[in-house]
């Protein structure tokens, strides 16, 4: 029997831990990857926290880059060794979203794997020696290897860096659907980003590639918001140290950004970030919260000032992620400007203990 080493929360809220498991196998339809980064993301946090209900045991880490190791029944169009990076959504192609061409709202991806943990199967492809099964997040990439379905599966562009690269598929993926289609940006309109972390780096390196004029970066954190300068915020607040929105207020003239994101989660950040925007503009939510967590919002300001709120989970998988690749590849945004510290598989648990303690910028990666 072949094994692997992956990365196993035991349960929640808990660490993870290193063990080795049998090699797993991919399905029809389906591709195993060697897994040569995966991205260290606060929504896996949010699960290690118990403060989003998921099966456990189970294997974190939703977005990787790596090489084709195996071809599943009915797989074409990739070949072993070939250079690939998935998205954490992964569309099944056959329900009504993904037919409509809405594969960030696929039933099968939320049903099954967000809820059981599964593939599309029903089934998970992760088992412990004796047979007990171990759920799947997304595609399990706290791993030497990952199953993952062959409708998530790109080819990387040459020039682009394999590892860095993991980033792509949540990071940028997350920012990318969240400028191009919940604001709908356009050309020359001001923005301001809540909370600048690995997503929102990125929406502030999206925005500035779709042209905004100017570009709010907002945080608690100096080094945040430095980083956020040298990506291209074209100014900086320090929401510690000032009243944020009355900063953002002045900083556009008294009226107001067209778009503000809330890439955080947090009842008071969404909130602020609501008080953000202009007359008629939008405000995008992006960042998850534990449980039921609810935010106040005006409603009178609301309806007399025709303001939109607008949630954005993902990008559109099999549409975007080709184009979010291509960008890179034309260096709109490079993958390695985002990757700040490095991981191995054995110190996976401390990645997230760092995340959760505030202390990295960017984006981290962790390498099996």
């Amino acid at each position: 029997m072949q094994m692997m080493k992956a990365a196993i929360l035991e349960s929640a809220p808990g660490g993870v831990h290193v063990e080795e498991i049998p090699l797993p196998e991919p399905g029809a339809g389906e591709v195993l990857v060697k897994v040569s980064a995966c991205g260290v993301c606060h929504t896996d946090l949010h699960v290690m926290k118990a403060e989003v209900a998921f099966p456990t045991p189970a294997v974190m880490g939703h977005e990787i880059s790596g090489t084709v190791a195996a071809l599943g029944p009915g797989v074409k169009g990739l070949t072993i060794g070939s250079k690939v990076v998935s998205a954490f959504i992964m569309p099944c192609g056959f329900c009504t979203p993904c037919g409509a061409g809405r594969d960030d709202l696929c039933d099968s991806f939320f049903a099954m794997n967000r809820l059981k943990g599964t593939l599309y199967d029903g089934t998970t492809r992760l088992k412990r020696r004796n047979g007990s099964p171990i759920a799947m997040y997304s595609m399990a990439g706290l791993a030497e290897y990952s199953v993952v379905p062959a409708t998530d599966v790109f080819p990387l562009a040459d020039g682009l860096p394999l590892e860095e690269s993991a980033v792509l598929g949540c990071a940028v993926f997350t920012a990318y659907g969240a400028v191009r289609h919940g604001a709908e940006l356009r050309g020359g309109e001001r923005i301001a980003v809540v909370a600048v972390g690995g997503v929102g780096i990125n929406v502030i390196q999206i925005a500035h590639a779709f042209g905004a004029s100017q570009i709010i970066a907002v945080d608690v954190k100096d080094d945040k918001l430095e980083a956020a300068r040298r990506l291209g915020a074209t100014d900086v607040v320090n929401a510690a140290t000032t009243d944020a929105t009355a900063r953002v207020r002045e900083l556009t003239d008294g009226r107001g950004v067209d778009v503000a994101f809330e890439v955080l989660g947090l009842p008071q950040t969404f909130t602020q970030a609501f008080e953000m925007i202009r007359d008629g503009g939008r405000m995008v939510a992006v960042g998850i919260a534990p449980g039921k967590t609810a935010a106040p919002v005006e409603i009178t300001r609301l309806v007399r000032r025709e303001l939109r709120i607008v949630g954005s989970y993902g990008a559109r998988t099999r549409s975007d992620m080709p184009e979010i690749i291509r960008l890179a590849a034309k260096g709109i945004f490079r993958p390695e400007s985002m990757v700040t510290q490095r991981f191995s598989l054995a110190d996976a648990d401390a990645a997230y203990k760092a995340l959760a303690r505030g202390e990295i910028v960017g984006r981290a990666i962790v390498v099996p």
